[in-house]
């Protein structure tokens, strides 16, 4: 019987998953086709330079999914079927205090951590996990009602599970039982058709419609399913055209001539899905709630820490002009901040130990001694440095994005207590380590740049340190 390895697992997972959000959000389709006629454009009008940060077919395929749940165990059981896909729990991500609107959830991502997985497939989930405990948000009344309610339910069948085991371990399936794992997983991932208890739902939303989503409901769902386009923009500026409402600005750092780097996110506003009600007199009613929306991306190049520092000190001051002139533009004030604080090259990103890059030896080296510097040997043309993509996430941007789509803002009573979470808590809690994305960045930046000195009989200084 034929095998289906974790590879093809998770490609054909990720493109049911896609299939079924479709069916779902029909203006998810449209986003698809907006993006692939984006990315024609770019790669017809810049050829291969277009393709720096990822092949065409790669960033066609390129998909991240956002999911909820409620609780460690629950998170536990999501790391169980990502595991079975090839998918790592990587970086922590703590929303509670996010700007604009703080968001009752801790997250990770899970996604492939090894280069040449994330080339075959590069599919990543956001996913959040709700932290009743945390005062701020929840009184301890609510927190042991909220508790129970998701302790008493089933979001993930007990086969699915089963399965989800036997592919980690054996590095994927037989055929009918990859068929049989695949239908599983995205049946648990879609909208059901469960009546939702309104009052219910109704009290968790004056707290957080995040909260809601999660706590207020029987079953979890794909939140949304996001493309990769090569100019996000000219996307942002076609969904409009088209008459989609789109959020009011696109998220991360702004337009500028220089590099892109991290992550730019936008997306169309969560639309008014039509659902069933359960009523306190025991009637059954229909309604709207509206907590999907279709996200679209653009990915950079991923800064080291001192790059990250940089970046955190630019949007602190995007922030200061803007509280002093309040009409402004702000991507036009951020585009000016960027230009005057940011190298304007990729070589000197490089070069001053703000941006990971990968290294190797130019086709053709240049005769004589090579030179002692990273500097010379990419000026003379020894060594070329390849950006490496920034393959995770921004909390202020995912923040951003939750508060421009849901109703129902955070009520945060600064004045008590905070459950503390971090990325040991997350790793104890789902019983796998959480690996910290510079850590992954660094050392496919080291590596590649040992090769190097191992083929020119030198040693290079690392400009990261």
């Amino acid at each position: 019987m034929s095998h289906v390895g974790t590879t093809e697992l998770r490609s054909r997972f990720a493109a049911a998953l896609s299939h079924l959000y479709g069916t779902e959000v029909p203006a998810y389709t449209t986003l698809l086709q907006v993006s692939e006629e984006v990315n024609r454009r770019v790669i017809e009008e810049q050829g291969d330079s277009a393709e720096r940060l990822g092949s065409i077919a790669r960033v066609t395929a390129e998909r991240h999914g956002a999911i909820r749940v409620g609780s460690a165990a629950e998170l536990a059981q999501v790391a169980r079927i990502f595991g079975a896909l090839g998918m790592h729990p990587t970086g922590f991500y703590d929303l509670r205090d996010a700007r604009p609107q703080p968001i009752p959830v801790v997250s990770t991502s899970f996604r492939p951590t090894d280069t040449e997985e994330l080339a075959r497939n590069p599919f990543r989930v956001f996913t959040s996990v709700l932290v009743p405990q945390d005062r701020r948000f929840f009184d301890a009344d609510l927190e042991r009602r909220l508790t129970a309610f998701i302790e008493s339910r089933t979001l993930f069948p007990d086969e699915l599970l089963v399965l989800a085991d036997r592919a980690e371990a054996g590095g994927g399936l037989d055929a009918a039982d990859a068929e049989r794992f695949l239908e599983l997983a995205t049946a648990s991932f879609a909208l059901s058709p469960e009546p939702v208890d309104r009052a219910w739902y109704a009290e968790l939303e004056r707290i957080s419609g995040v909260a809601a989503d999660i706590g207020g409901v029987a079953s979890t769902h794909i939140n949304h399913l996001t493309p990769r386009v090569l100019d996000i923009d000219d996307l942002y500026r076609r969904m409009q055209d088209r008459g989609i409402t789109m959020i009011d600005r696109i998220q991360g750092p702004p337009a500028w001539g220089g590099p892109d780097v991290l992550l730019r996110q936008t997306s169309f506003r969560a639309l008014a899905e039509p659902r069933r009600f359960a009523e306190p007199d025991g009637s059954v009613s229909t309604g709207e709630l509206r907590v999907r929306f279709g996200e679209v991306e653009a990915r950079g190049i991923a800064l080291t820490p001192a790059g990250r520092d940089l970046y955190d000190r630019m949007v602190a001051l995007v922030d200061e002009r803007m509280a002093d002139r309040p009409d402004d533009d702000r991507p036009a004030v951020a585009a000016h901040v960027w230009a005057e604080h940011l190298p304007a090259t990729e070589q000197e990103l490089c070069l001053g130990g703000l941006g990971y890059f990968s290294y190797a030896t130019a086709g053709r080296t240049p005769e004589g001694t090579p030179p002692g510097t990273l500097r010379e040997l990419l000026e003379q043309g020894w060594v070329e440095a390849t950006p490496i993509v920034y393959e995770d996430f921004l909390p202020r941007s995912a923040a951003g994005i939750f508060a421009s789509n849901l109703t129902g803002n955070a009520t945060l009573h600064a004045d008590q207590g905070g459950a503390e979470r971090d990325a040991a808590w997350l790793s104890d809690a789902i019983g796998r380590p959480v690996a910290a994305p510079e850590q992954i960045y660094a050392e496919q930046s080291a590596i590649s740049l040992r090769a190097v000195e191992k083929e020119l009989g030198i040693a290079v200084p690392d400009p990261i340190g």
